[in-house]
């Protein structure tokens, strides 16, 4: 596949803020964007930010011509989303797919944003950034500091330190390179038997989840294993899986039993705690962009750039 860099931002240039899934309160959008211009750029926001349709923040065209829009806007150098929530599956078919390839641009979110991440890969080739929002907390250093070192114009400086994070587990240490794709759990799940299913054949599979009980993430990477996802990959990388707070019956399995049922057997090697997702740190890590795993050197670095 023919892979679609965006050009890297410097501070000072204008992040298009948009809310292609769910709605929040003016108070807490007026707060949270107050405090992302603070970390030193312009923002340009969407026409339907501030809206609310039902638990949506908009209309499904609505959104989608937010997200089309500052694609197009030359004013605006990158694109940030507000928050996840859910939705983003409802504007996919509202997509012009010509327009965003002829005007590529940093596109990054995560939680139900993962959808639209792997579809502008999967199709344009256009490499897009898992990471935090607008509405997240970027006070948390690590957070920022990959979230900069990711989609700056110096991106050939991200790195991934395994050694720095205790929790970090390492299995099957065969180093690898592959093109990441994947994000949260439950939503690589809904992809599948639709136009939008994630494509995982010889990628590195990352996947996180929040507030799932066992049985649920048993039944994902059960569905994912049946559906040919897991085996045909080269490996893992799993992240934080914040655990539902009923979940806590005697019977059931803990998280670490079920990785080594579900996701171990298959010999492939997997990275199991990094930190990316629903808590913090929160690490950027670029869909579709081509990394290399050396757990000899405990690292995840780029194979190149992810930004021009």
């Amino acid at each position: 596949m023919f892979i679609i860099l965006a050009h890297g931002i410097k501070l000072g240039k204008t992040i298009g803020i948009i809310s292609p899934a769910g709605c929040d309160d003016l108070e807490v959008i007026n707060k949270k964007i107050s405090d992302f211009e603070n970390l030193g750029f312009n923002v340009k926001v969407g026409d339907h930010v501030f809206d609310k349709y039902g638990y949506l923040a908009g209309e499904d065209k609505e959104r989608a011509y937010d997200l089309m829009n500052m694609f197009i806007d030359d004013e605006v150098d990158a694109i940030v989303c507000f928050r996840g929530g859910y939705g983003s599956a409802r504007i996919l078919p509202h997509l012009d797919l010509d327009i965003i390839k002829k005007h590529p641009k940093i596109f990054c979110g995560y939680s139900d944003i993962t959808l639209i991440l792997n579809y502008l890969y999967k199709k344009l080739g256009l490499v897009t950034f898992h990471g935090p929002m607008v509405k997240s907390d970027f006070s948390d250093f690590i957070t920022r500091n990959s979230f900069f070192n990711a989609i700056m114009d110096k991106s050939c400086n991200y790195k991934i330190d395994l050694n720095s994070f205790d929790s970090v587990q390492i299995h099957n240490t065969k180093n690898i390179s592959g093109n990441l794709v994947g994000g949260n759990l439950s939503i690589v799940c809904s992809s599948l038997g639709t136009p939008f299913e994630i494509d995982t054949k010889n990628k590195i599979l990352f996947l996180e989840d929040v507030n799932e009980k066992i049985y649920s993430i048993d039944r994902m990477l059960t569905q994912l294993d049946l559906a040919n996802k897991l085996k045909c990959c080269k490996g893992f990388i799993l992240g934080n899986f914040t655990p539902n707070e009923n979940d806590m019956k005697e019977y059931n399995f803990t998280l670490d039993e079920l990785i080594s049922q579900k996701i171990l057997p298959l010999g492939k090697p997997t990275i199991i705690n990094l930190p990316f997702g629903h808590e913090y740190p929160n690490i950027t890590l670029p869909v579709g962009g081509a990394v290399k795993i050396d757990f000899k050197a405990g690292s995840i670095t780029p194979v190149k750039k992810f930004v021009l």
